[in-house]
């Protein structure tokens, strides 16, 4: 009797803490919003045509944050920040080609390479996905089995290859507690395994959560645009600053092994 009586309690108390959690998502979900709707800017063009050289070529793969969403110009597209400061780096001219998709998962990183073409050779390619992949509870190990496969196919046509890891999510201040606590540990374990698999494919990794999260935690009201959930103007500018020392190094390898 005593067993079954616990066994009741956990039951019930798992039912309460579900409806807690739905309830509170809902909610979040209310705050945010789509105050830009599902399209970024588009951002692919030639940029810093005027410098000399080849142009570099450019991928950028992934979710509403590899894509822009939220800036309201295309020069602060992440895309854009990236294409810049390799173009600052290396004194050439980027071009750049977005793939990356408004509400992508690590599953849809596959259907957005086959949008290439054929005879496409990237020089380097920038993955960021994960968000959604925790929002929809998509299993870690699958999520990263599926950036494992983007990382090595991008590989394959000798592009060199960065990822940036997922986000903290427990510095979203409209998704209220537990919820965002929760957040904050599931990003933390799936940026963790998305590390393993994109080093072991033969990507740079950069983890986004160490790197400008802080800025994000204590400076929301700049870092955030007006949904409080993507970057603004500034908080792309600081995501691009944390990835292209690693987009730099990355082309510097790929030259090293071709010659």
């Amino acid at each position: 009797m005593a067993a079954s009586v616990a066994v009741g309690t956990i039951t019930v108390s798992a039912f309460v803490a579900r409806a807690v959690l739905t309830r509170q998502a809902a909610l979040a979900r209310r705050r945010i919003g789509k105050p830009w709707g599902e399209v970024a800017v588009d951002a692919d063009r030639l940029w810093r045509a005027k410098l000399p050289g080849e142009p570099i070529e450019l991928v950028v793969v992934g979710d509403s944050i590899a894509a822009g969403l939220g800036a309201h110009r295309p020069k602060d597209a992440l895309g854009a920040r990236l294409a810049k400061g390799i173009a600052a780096f290396l004194r050439r001219p980027v071009q750049l080609r977005t793939l990356a998709v408004v509400g992508a998962e690590s599953q849809d990183l596959a259907r957005q390479l086959d949008r290439l073409p054929e005879d496409y050779r990237p020089d380097v390619a920038v993955i960021i996905v994960g968000g959604n992949d925790v929002t929809h509870r998509t299993p870690v190990s699958a999520a990263a089995a599926d950036l494992e496969d983007a990382v090595r196919r991008l590989r394959a046509t000798g592009a060199a290859v960065v990822v940036g890891t997922c986000p903290d999510l427990g510095a979203l201040r409209p998704v209220p507690q537990p919820l965002r606590s929760l957040g904050a540990q599931a990003s933390r374990q799936l940026a963790h395994a998305q590390a393993s698999a994109a080093r072991r494919a033969g990507a740079r990794v950069v983890s986004l959560r160490r790197t400008v999260g802080p800025m994000f935690v204590e400076n929301p009201d700049d870092m955030f645009g007006l949904d409080r959930f993507h970057p603004s103007a500034l908080g792309y500018r600081r995501t691009a600053e944390a990835l292209v020392p690693e987009i730099v190094a990355a082309l510097a390898e790929q030259t090293l092994r071709r010659d």
